[in-house]
């Protein structure tokens, strides 16, 4: 090796060398002190005041904090919280109360009365005695009735401004003459016998008619029945 490659070699190492040594020694930069801050002791203290029930006192700081957010909510200005009261007592035990309703005062009682429905009647005519007027029954015709108060037929419809003894219906009312007498015998059949009503249609007044000068309310009598009884065919009739 010549003599100037050997000084460029010790010149490289010695660089290289100066290089190193610089590093090894160079001083690390210091880590900055921090200096603590001192926090009051007055910052820790509890925001609920020490009592020997902590559960209600938190309740109460809740109720008050609700009670001023609904004033504040409702544009009004919150108001002070007001202390509990705690009312101590023995509740008592409801009584039932049994309502009895009222009678109204102006309550009017209403009875009730069956109401029967019929045709023109006539009472009872005792015998020998002449009405002034009679109305004419189920059954009933104006010969029948001349034959029954003894009058002339005659004199009997033109009394009642009839023109015709065919002329004739239940509920007429007949005028009865006070003079005269019926002419021939007044009975048409036989009596006292007894009698089967032939059908249902049958009426104490029509078969008073059938004996001529006979009452119906006669019959009625000798049998227990009313004068306007409903009769069966079959049925047995006392004629007196």
């Amino acid at each position: 090796m010549s003599n100037k490659k050997r000084s460029l070699l010790a010149i490289f190492i010695f660089l290289i060398s100066t290089l190193l040594i610089s590093a090894c020694t160079q001083s690390l930069s210091e880590i900055p002190v921090i200096t603590p801050t001192v926090i009051s002791t007055n910052l820790f203290v509890s925001p609920f005041p020490s009592a020997e029930n902590p559960m209600a006192q938190i309740e109460e700081f809740a109720k008050q904090t609700a009670a001023a957010q609904t004033t504040i909510a409702n544009g009004g200005t919150p108001a002070t919280p007001q202390p509990l009261v705690t009312i101590t007592g023995t509740v008592g035990t409801p009584v039932p109360t049994t309502v009895v309703p009222a009678t109204p005062t102006n309550a009017v009682a209403v009875a009730t009365t069956a109401v029967v429905v019929s045709g023109p009647t006539n009472t009872a005519i005792p015998a020998g005695v002449r009405p002034a007027s009679y109305t004419l029954q189920d059954g009933e015709f104006p010969y029948c009735i001349a034959r029954r108060f003894n009058v002339d037929p005659d004199a009997l419809l033109s009394a009642s401004g009839l023109t015709s003894p065919d002329l004739y219906y239940p509920g007429l009312t007949l005028t009865i003459p006070q003079s005269g007498a019926f002419p021939g015998s007044r009975m048409l059949s036989t009596h006292p016998t007894t009698y089967t009503v032939a059908s249902g249609d049958q009426t104490v007044y029509g078969i008073a008619c059938i004996f001529g000068d006979l009452d119906p309310s006669a019959i009625a009598s000798a049998n227990g029945i009313a004068v306007s009884a409903k009769l069966t065919a079959g049925q047995a009739l006392k004629i007196p």
